[in-house]
């Protein structure tokens, strides 16, 4: 099929609509989200870093039971309203908390309650996005449009925190629930469009999209457990939590002690978070395509540990503020830039059953429990004197064994590991769909010749 070029992209005309579509429902997640963002650091700093082991815990205890009961929607519920649907539950919430938030009675324990529900949302939101992706996307298409697609992801970070700062003098903070509500309104009517809609010459091996996914609640977990490959995939994530977890009660820390009213540190996480998703705007357009085709996904897997390792070696030797905001801000522009959608490459191949559950146990109770953990450890570096330099270097061999892990998953990512799910998961429903996406890749390998 003729494809045309537009800068490092190869993209079939074909594919543009679903493109659009799926790069504006990313911009309208994330400005959604990136509205409340701020709010929720400031609120971290009010409760003080001896107390986000306890918020990190608490968003974890949430995870374990909002992950079989969306393990449980998701097996009964068409996949063609899963998204939409989950993407109007959180925008009930925000209209609750709004409420909420008026209410002088419940000001004691709203901030808490909404710094939990505010990460579990990110979490959940972004996730079944890329779920979606995956169900919609091929590999090929993958490795050359979704660094694309994270584009609209970013212009919508950008846009998030842009509207904080310019409105919540203006309409105030409960109101600002409301402006994320009504973006992620457009974005569920936008999920439902792509559910619905075939992408044009996608194989229908995996069935209907009214088709119901089927299984149990906690399938996820199983899918999971039987799989080498997708345990080490959480050690990766573990270990990535570690490094993100130290870097963030640090922040936490530095700020709290040197930035000394809410206004300015609010000001303050804003401006981090621009300066984060601008910079993941011209990383983005220099463009993950050619990168993974010229160096490889486990390249690509890897660059971030290995940018992160170098980052914490320097914070190690001058424990600055400006030290931590540059590392900081390197490393989540990494993260959105290239391993986020890299690491959802690997799922492109895998069966549905896997894309939506274990996938989303991965993205959500797996994440999250990583950083209750981690806070705990770090928590503990804290009550031992073990903090700036010395949390820095306490740090890098998680670092260094991030980046074998990426390497390894990456190049792990080929024929063999689809194998290696179809004798993991045979029985399951998902099974005669990893065969055929052998075969789907195989013939794309032999079409490119």
């Amino acid at each position: 099929m003729k494809r045309t070029g537009l800068g490092a992209l190869q993209i079939e005309r074909s594919e543009i609509p679903s493109l659009v579509a799926s790069a504006a429902l990313f911009f309208f997640i994330l400005a959604s989200y990136y509205v409340l963002r701020p709010v929720r650091d400031e609120m971290a700093v009010r409760a003080g870093a001896a107390s986000l082991k306890w918020l990190f815990t608490a968003t974890f205890v949430t995870m374990l039971v909002a992950t079989p009961a969306f393990g449980w929607v998701s097996a009964r519920v068409q996949r063609s309203k899963l998204v939409p649907g989950l993407l109007l539950f959180f925008l009930c919430h925000m209209v609750l908390f709004r409420v909420a938030l008026q209410d002088p009675g419940m000001a004691h324990w709203v901030p808490a309650v909404m710094f939990v529900w505010v990460s579990v949302f990110n979490l959940f939101v972004v996730s079944i996005f890329w779920s979606l992706m995956a169900d919609v996307f091929t590999l090929d298409q993958a490795e050359r449009l979704f660094g694309a697609i994270s584009v609209g992801g970013t212009a919508g970070a950008i846009t998030g925190p842009m509207l904080t700062a310019t409105l919540a003098g203006r309409i105030g903070v409960p109101n600002l629930l409301l402006v994320s509500a009504a973006l992620l309104l457009a974005g569920a009517v936008l999920a439902g469009r792509l559910a619905r809609d075939a992408f044009p010459g996608r194989p229908a091996a995996g069935g209907s999209p009214a088709r119901p996914l089927g299984g149990g609640a906690w399938e996820g977990l199983g899918l999971v457990a039987r799989s080498p490959y997708l345990l080490a995939f959480c050690a990766y994530l573990a270990l990535h939590s570690f490094v993100g977890t130290v870097l963030y009660f640090e922040q936490t820390r530095v700020v709290g002690a040197e930035i000394p009213t809410p206004e300015a540190r609010t000001s303050f996480f804003a401006g981090v978070d621009l300066a984060v998703n601008t910079l993941t705007v011209v990383t983005q357009l220099l463009g993950l395509a050619p990168l993974v085709r010229r160096f490889g996904l486990a390249t690509a897997l890897a660059a971030l540990p290995a940018l992160t390792l170098a980052g914490l070696a320097v914070l190690a030797i001058h424990p600055t503020l400006a030290v931590l905001v540059v590392l900081g801000v390197v490393r989540r522009a990494g993260e959105y830039a290239i391993a986020r959608p890299a690491r959802e490459m690997l799922f492109t191949v895998l069966p549905r059953t896997i894309k939506y559950k274990a996938k989303n146990f991965l993205d959500t109770a797996v994440f999250r429990g990583s950083d209750a953990l981690s806070s705990w450890l770090v928590d503990t570096l804290r009550v031992a004197g073990i903090v700036g330099a010395g949390a820095a270097a306490a740090t890098l061999p998680a670092a260094i064994g991030g980046l074998w892990l990426g390497w390894r998953l990456g190049r792990s990512r080929a024929v063999t590991t689809i194998e290696e799910h179809a004798n993991a998961t045979s029985g399951q429903s998902g099974a005669p769909e990893v065969a055929a996406a052998g075969h789907r890749r195989g013939a794309r390998r032999n079409d490119d010749r």
